[in-house]
């Protein structure tokens, strides 16, 4: 009996050891899954946006949980809003609320973003990280704790492309594009820092047509007939591919210089082929080409055998959200909203243009901008960007201080 009574005492002595010593290894007891919800258009024609940027989120969680972070490993579950803010605001809450996401990543519309991080993120007080959405007012003036931006925003694309054009003799602009959110915020931009830069450009019109909308022959045509000394297309997209087969067909870049923040882009430009117009500017943070970085090429070569095409901007910005992600719960120490926001401030990380800085002021990604002019290129069989220049983070980054004060109304 004594023998059974010691025995049993024992074992209730190991299990309490056992139980002391796990809770003393940091993040055993939080030893779960982190589940990540994506919303984001996986139908119609930014779906090619979409599916990039999950490719590029699959490949990265592949390398990281191999490791494992704080001893499970990172998970998601997917939602299409089919590029509509009301669909995506029931299916963020959706993802919070009954799928119980630790944070929610996504998305091509800019309108999207800065819905779901007002709607659900703020007021839910859940991390929401955009990895496509372009708007400067998402990070800017509408920003907050719990949203984060790893794409370049209209704030940066439009400093960077007035450095550039500020150099050039244009001084009469034509702005035409998207009836939205992300083509308004990309005008106010441009113009707000071109004026800094070249007091003496003006705009002598302003087109705008609904998102979407298929034949856009006949705003062109307008815009030719006034003869601007060079025209800014503000477009996303939803129509990006239709306002390039536009330029080609009209010819309009052979005889006015055009200008399309994401011109330049593979994801754009690879579904065009050789019918892609040459001659028009762009700006973009990524080409899988462009720099001819170690830790770059290794990315494509991986992307490229795995899903069978280079990897666009959406792929790389998806695969340094995947890589924020686990670092910054891994500098938090467990699985906490709070403490994993406070890692992610400030928060450096390896990527395939270098490292890349979460900037803590406005949580917004510091990124190069990288502009050239398309060309069709014999060893790819589409359009590429030559003539690239880079313009580093540092300088195309608003000031802390302008952000700042568009928070404030100011």
């Amino acid at each position: 009996m004594k023998k059974k009574q010691a025995f049993g005492s024992w074992l209730v002595l190991a299990a309490a050891a056992v139980s002391a010593a796990t809770m003393l290894v940091p993040g055993a007891v939080e030893a779960r899954n982190i589940k990540v919800g994506i919303i984001d258009t996986y139908s119609g024609p930014p779906a090619v946006f979409g599916n990039d940027a999950l490719n590029g989120f699959k490949m990265a969680l592949d390398e990281i949980n191999k490791q494992g972070v704080l001893g499970g490993k990172i998970e998601f579950v997917t939602r299409d809003d089919k590029f509509k803010v009301d669909i995506a605001l029931n299916m963020a809450k959706e993802l919070v609320l009954k799928e119980n996401v630790d944070l929610l990543v996504g998305t091509v519309n800019s309108g999207v973003s800065l819905a779901v991080s007002d709607g659900v993120a703020k007021k839910e007080k859940i991390p929401f990280i955009t990895w496509m959405g372009k708007s400067e007012n998402i990070t800017g003036r509408n920003g907050h704790r719990y949203v984060f931006s790893v794409t370049e925003n209209t704030a940066m694309a439009g400093k960077a492309a007035a450095n550039m054009l500020s150099k050039k003799p244009y001084k009469k602009y034509w702005v035409a594009g998207d009836d939205y959110e992300y083509g308004h915020a990309l005008d106010e931009s441009f113009w707000r820092y071109l004026k800094q830069a070249k007091p003496d450009v003006e705009v002598i019109g302003k087109t705008w047509w609904k998102l979407g909308e298929p034949d856009l022959v006949p705003y062109f045509t307008s815009i030719q007939a006034a003869n601007p000394d060079a025209i800014h297309f503000c477009t996303g997209g939803a129509s990006m591919a239709n306002v390039l087969k536009t330029v080609k067909t009209t010819g309009i870049s052979r005889k006015i210089p055009v200008y399309i923040h994401t011109a330049i882009d593979y994801a754009v430009l690879k579904p065009l082929g050789v019918e892609a117009p040459e001659g028009v500017m762009g700006t973009m943070d990524y080409l899988f080409y462009y720099p001819e970085l170690s830790m770059n090429q290794k990315f494509v070569k991986d992307f490229q055998a795995r899903f069978g095409t280079p990897p666009g901007f959406p792929a790389f910005h998806a695969y340094t959200t995947a890589h924020f992600i686990a670092e910054a719960y891994r500098q938090a120490g467990k699985i906490d909203k709070e403490k994993f926001i406070d890692a992610l401030e400030g928060l450096k990380v390896d990527s395939p243009v270098g490292k890349v800085e979460m900037r803590a002021c406005d949580h917004q990604a510091i990124l190069p901008i990288l502009f050239g002019t398309t060309k069709i290129s014999k060893e790819f069989g589409f359009a590429v960007a030559t003539d690239i220049m880079t313009l580093r983070g540092v300088e195309v980054m608003p000031a802390c201080g302008e952000i700042e004060a568009a928070r404030k109304g100011q």
